[in-house]
């Protein structure tokens, strides 16, 4: 559909700066980035070059919000402790901003725009690579409530909520009670949660759309498949008392220290949009933000199509606009085509699909210098557009991990259990194939796999210094570290599900490898051991006979396989990239938590290398 509109000109309207967010500062890695704590000297040239960077934009001190991340907690034993280098140089701090949950009002004649910013790091800052998740208590959480009811009972105007914190919703842990910073969100109507902790490196994407249902399934508890969820027909209820659809969106925001990015976020008569600003490309001497129509892949999704079903909104805000910055004047445009959209005939962009108009804004400046908008979908209607994820992306942020962590657990043990055992029983009532047998055959074998995995289950995986200063050496289980403090206060089981670092790559990549390599050197013994006792028959038969038989044995490739043993070759190859998995596991921790492995996780290091090197040679000789 094409539409041939008047050309206009519109006055320039420059970014107004309401407020700077930024979220972890410090590195908190040594060069090889296996020593993770803090670094006093980071911090201070964090404070100068931000002072710099405030003298030089003449920006008010009080618009900038840094807000603290895991790379700021690192090895931190408390919070406000002597390590705790972002209590005293961050901003925030300078400015008296000491509590976890803090909030900036932005306010007009006509509405107010409130962003809650919340720290959800743990209250002791483990070394990582264990510390990666949020971990909002119960009293954050009533906090974060507190904050965004503020102006709740105002009704005179309207507000949006902004709520900004590190983690996504997908790396943060529930509270004690089982409640969640999404059941808070979504009881607010919040517009968005902007967050980082990602990075760009794992995806462009990283946004998601939440919202509330009786009709939830229990696997969306675990997991979204999709960034978008699809709904049925938005309601038909138009009343006033209608109650508000309970949704808001998650944008992580990508990182400056290695990809450059920057975004800019506005709220244009309580609408959210925003552009991401790639400065690796080189920096912008023109930037435009189209701020209406929306773009439909980012709306709120189910409020949006109320909204234009029930025309809940002023016809007058059916318009084209932009926020150009670093212009004095500007020209919308398509490209090659002058165009405004006048007030009134928004009914000719109504369309059943989300995506089937485009808008790209051209700007111009008096010099000359024109740049182009990002080309974004939009639809009046209401209607979201489709937003994929890659699997990378929606490991990052569609995945419920802290819900998740338990049942993967399970789910390992159920398989391996069910290797290792089932076979034990069915094999002598069955024609189960011989290899089973040939691997329970060797009863120290399978008996010393076993007792590996119930120690895994029961016992310390290894003990570690995980805080700075302060606490003695803490051991890790599957429920989370313990540690202790100057041998008084005693915390159990913290860090989980951020330990999945560790455990997941030990269980799946290491120790249940080993399993399936050391049953499958026992088949490849049992089937060359058939595959020589056939041929001594044959020839036996031969010798017998005094003619050549038949080749009964096996056909000419699996014969020359057998014969070679190249199955075995590339079996021992697999077992080489298990053993060095594991060794560069282990040369993590050491360096990470300062361990002796003979020391401090023996049975963690040297159980499943001696018990797959053990399969190796015994599965050797026939």
């Amino acid at each position: 559909m094409k539409l041939n509109l008047e050309s206009f000109q519109v006055p320039a309207e420059t970014v107004e700066k309401n407020g700077h967010l930024g979220t972890t500062f410090g590195n908190g890695r040594s060069k090889d980035k296996l020593t993770m704590k803090e670094d006093e000297a980071e911090w201070m040239v964090y404070k100068k070059v931000m002072e710099d960077v405030i003298k030089r934009s003449g920006l008010n001190k009080n618009l900038f919000y840094d807000l603290r991340g895991n790379h700021d907690n690192f090895g931190v034993p408390k919070l406000g402790s002597l390590f705790d280098f972002y209590s005293r140089y961050s901003i925030n701090a300078q400015l008296g901003r000491s509590g976890q949950v803090n909030s900036i009002t932005v306010e007009n004649a006509v509405r107010k725009i409130l962003f809650v910013g919340v720290d959800s790091t743990m209250s002791v800052g483990l070394r990582g690579p264990t510390n990666l998740f949020g971990h909002p208590t119960d009293q954050l959480l009533t906090e974060i409530d507190s904050e965004l009811s503020q102006w709740s009972s105002e009704s005179t105007r309207p507000i949006t909520k902004i709520s900004f914190g590190h983690y996504p919703l997908s790396f943060s842990a529930a509270a004690d009670s089982g409640k969640t910073l999404k059941d808070i969100f979504l009881n607010h109507s919040l517009s968005a949660y902007l967050c980082g902790h990602l990075h760009t490196a794992f995806g462009k994407n990283l946004k998601r759309h939440h919202h509330s249902s009786a009709k939830l399934l229990t696997s969306q508890k675990f997991f979204q498949l999709n960034a978008v969820q699809r709904f049925s027909a938005s309601t038909e209820n138009c009343s006033n008392g209608r109650p508000a659809f309970k949704e808001f969106w998650e944008w992580e925001m990508g990182d400056w220290k290695k990809n450059r990015a920057m975004r800019i976020l506005a709220v244009d008569r309580g609408f959210l949009s925003f552009v991401d600003i790639d400065f690796k490309l080189g920096a912008k001497k023109t930037i435009v933000l189209p701020t209406f129509p929306l773009d439909s892949r980012f709306m709120l999704t189910k409020s949006s199509a109320d909204q234009y079903k029930c025309k809940s909104i002023d016809p007058s805000s059916y318009a084209i606009r932009a926020l150009s910055h670093l212009c004095e004047s500007m020209q919308v445009a398509s490209p090659g085509e002058i165009f405004i959209w006048p007030r009134g005939i928004y009914t000719a962009f109504e369309d059943p699909s989300p995506d089937r108009f485009w808008l790209q804004i051209e700007a111009t400046d008096i010099a000359g210098r024109s740049i182009l908008s990002e080309l974004r979908p939009f639809s009046v209607n209401g209607l979201s557009a489709k937003l994929s994820w890659t699997w990378i992306e929606f490991l990052a942020m569609g995945c419920q991990w802290s819900a998740l962590y338990y049942p993967i657990i399970l789910s390992f043990y159920l398989v391996t259990f069910s290797i290792l055992i089932i076979p034990k029983f069915v094999v002598k009532h069955s024609n189960y194939n011989n290899f089973i047998a040939e691997f329970n055959g060797v009863p120290l074998l399978w008996l010393g796999m076993l007792v590996y995995l119930f120690y895994l289950l029961l016992f310390p995986w290894l003990w570690g210094q995980v805080v700075t200063h302060g606490g003695e050496m803490g051991f890790m289980t599957l429920k989370g570290w313990v540690v202790k403090f100057n041998k008084i206060a005693k915390l159990e089981f913290i860090g989980v599900p951020d330990i999945m670092v560790v455990v997941f790559p030990h269980l799946f990549f290491v120790v249940l490898p080993s399993i399936l390599v050391t049953l499958a050197l026992a088949a490849e013994r049992g089937m060359y051991r058939e595959h020589l006792l056939c041929l001594s028959r044959k020839n036996v038969v031969e010798n017998n006979t005094g003619s050549q038989s038949r080749d009964s044995c096996s056909n000419g490739k699996s014969k020359f396989c057998l014969s070679k043993r190249w199955v075995r070759n590339i079996l021992l190859l697999i077992s080489l990239a298990i053993f060095w998995t594991h060794f560069k596991s282990c040369r993590v921790l050491v360096k990470a938590y300062e361990m002796n492995p003979l020391l401090h996780f023996p049975v963690y290091s040297l159980s499943m290398p001696l018990l797959l090197a053990s399969a190796i040679y015994k599965t050797w000789s026939i």
